[in-house]
């Protein structure tokens, strides 16, 4: 029997997660299962350790291997504060002496966590050379803002990341003091920078006939700002601070290197149809008329304005294929999907680039 409810004091009694903060471990606490199970039964034999990393921290497991060689493992014991199957070695079969219990974890997860902390942890010579409020905040992402939550590091906006940026970004983010009533983007302006909030609370509001509308409210660890530098616009919101904060800012060029490019992944025609057929979702973000007038067989209306309010009703099991008439909608609406965890996917070109052939034969061949 699995269940998830481990406690933070558990994991720090294990290797090499104990080095983790207490505020990573909590999170990753969250994301652990407990497998509880009887004397005399094998714990992996309907399900083994492969793509995960397990422990055992009660009872006492003979495990027994390809050359004839058998141990006891001991919970609790120095032997069992790392992972089963640290050093590469295969058992061919293992047995619970007592009622044992395992955590298991995601092992592709713990080595996310582990290169951040140890990236982060030795600020590279940019971020020592900053004031020391920021090299404190930027050298350690254990305390920065929820994008850089343990589920945003394998699922969102920094899971696309290649491991040798990851010191670049922490060091190219400059954190900011802001006002109350302080505006960071105007309506209408150019876009120069994508914004993280580590504190404070933000609204954002649009002009519609020539009266400003709330759209939506933003607190700690929300970012804003993508929008306008991936689908190279002008800004479409306002955002204005509506209490003291700090912000974490990165300029457009490092954006574009270091995010928007890892986050994007385009695909052919042929590619999305695949998808497709294997139970994916096309998203058109045009606007209704565009959509009516020569949208995709059974594609769905999302426009890029309404693509956050959907964040709570795509399923992030589902692979999403995304397009516009140019790609710039389009390739917006993918970061934004994207960088909170969802499986997006930008038709390269558009309905009027390069693939125009291959969307008219998509079209006709359910027609």
């Amino acid at each position: 029997m699995c269940a998830s409810n481990v406690h933070v004091k558990t994991l720090k009694n294990l290797e090499p997660i104990a080095a983790l903060s207490e505020a990573r471990l909590d999170e990753l606490a969250a994301l652990c299962e407990i497998q509880s199970v009887s004397r005399n039964s094998d714990p992996f034999r309907q399900r083994g350790i492969g793509g995960q990393a397990v422990y055992l921290v009660r009872g006492e497991l003979a495990l027994a291997y390809p050359d004839n060689f058998s141990r006891v493992l001991v919970g609790g014991s120095g032997e069992a504060r790392y992972p089963l199957g640290r050093r590469g070695e295969t058992f061919a079969s293992a047995r619970a002496i007592t009622d044992v219990e395992l955590i298991r974890m995601d092992s592709e997860l713990v080595d996310i966590m582990m290169t951040w902390d140890q990236v982060a942890s030795t600020p590279s010579a940019e971020v020592r050379n900053t004031a020391e409020d920021d090299r404190r905040s930027l050298a350690n992402w254990s305390i920065l803002s929820g994008m850089f939550s343990v589920s945003n590091l394998k699922y969102g906006t920094f899971a696309h990341l290649p491991s040798p940026h990851i010191e670049e970004l922490l060091g190219r983010f400059r954190r900011i003091k802001v006002r109350q009533g302080e505006v960071v983007i105007r309506e209408g302006a150019e876009g120069d920078f994508y914004y993280v909030i580590e504190a404070g609370r933000c609204r954002v509001e649009r002009m519609v006939g020539g009266v400003m509308m709330l759209l939506a409210g933003l607190k700690g660890g929300d970012a804003f700002g993508e929008e306008a530098l991936v689908s190279e616009a002008k800004r479409n919101a306002t955002v204005t601070m509506k209490s003291d904060g700090v912000l974490l800012r990165l300029a457009r060029m490092d954006f574009n290197e270091l995010l928007r490019e890892p986050m994007l992944h385009r695909v052919s025609p042929e590619e999305g149809r695949q998808k497709i057929a294997r139970g994916g979702q096309w998203i058109d973000v045009r606007y209704p008329s565009e959509y009516q007038y020569d949208g995709l067989p059974g594609a769905i209306n999302i426009p890029l304005s309404e693509i956050r309010n959907a964040f709570d009703v795509l399923d992030r099991d589902r692979e999403y294929v995304l397009y516009c008439q140019s790609e710039r909608r389009s390739a917006a609406a993918a970061f934004l999907l994207a960088q909170r965890g969802y499986q997006a996917f930008l038709l390269a070109g558009g309905m009027r680039g390069g693939a125009r052939a291959e969307v008219t034969a998509m079209r006709a061949d359910r027609w």
